[in-house]
């Protein structure tokens, strides 16, 4: 008779093992994506509190090398279905928490909310951007992260992602994604 492991048992196990693999020597999911999973690496997501759907079809994505992702491909390509599901169950759980260095500017998170509003984000991503199913978390994500994504949805250079957002985001300015992911860095962690 075989035990249930917890999904938090599962990821622990899961990434102290990837860490310690010689091919991947310090890579690991604490090592990029924090500990609590609420990421303190420029340009590097936070996962916690993110929808579990979401974070299975990202790791899956990057498993079959349809979302280009070349850190995390070699951890990816180890996983097994079982163990995308355990490391989203993780992940999922955790407390989502802003990691924004810095207080929102005030004309910047009004242009932001603005943004949000006319570009509809809450109908997907729900009205405090807490994400849901296949769809991220947006509140408290890192706001160089979320700009660089938003900004390649724009110009048609994210692959592996909902082809709904590079037609949301068409034709957006620099300046009014800018505020954008300042706003939504700062809306609170979603959870």
């Amino acid at each position: 008779m075989t035990r249930k492991m917890h999904p938090a048992q599962i990821a622990t196990a899961l990434c102290t093992a990837l860490a310690a693999a010689p091919a991947l020597s310090q890579e690991s999911c604490f090592a990029c994506h924090g500990p609590d999973g609420n990421s303190v690496t420029p340009g590097t997501p936070s996962i916690a509190g993110q929808p579990s759907t979401f974070l299975e079809t990202q790791l899956v994505l990057i498993r079959e090398e349809l979302r280009p992702a070349p850190q995390m491909l070699p951890i990816a390509k180890g996983l097994n279905d079982q163990d995308i599901v355990g490391l989203a169950a993780h992940f999922s759980a955790l407390h989502a928490r802003s990691v924004a260095e810095t207080p929102g500017d005030e004309n910047l998170m009004r242009q932001g909310m603005e943004r949000a509003k006319a570009l509809r984000c809450g109908v997907c991503h729900v009205a405090d951007f807490r994400g849901q199913n296949q769809v991220p978390r947006l509140a408290g994500q890192r706001e160089d992260y979320l700009l660089s994504e938003l900004r390649a949805y724009r110009d048609g250079q994210r692959q592996g992602g909902d082809t709904t957002m590079a037609a949301v985001v068409y034709g957006v300015s620099d300046a009014d994604l800018g505020a954008l992911a300042h706003f939504l860095a700062r809306s609170g962690p979603g959870r």
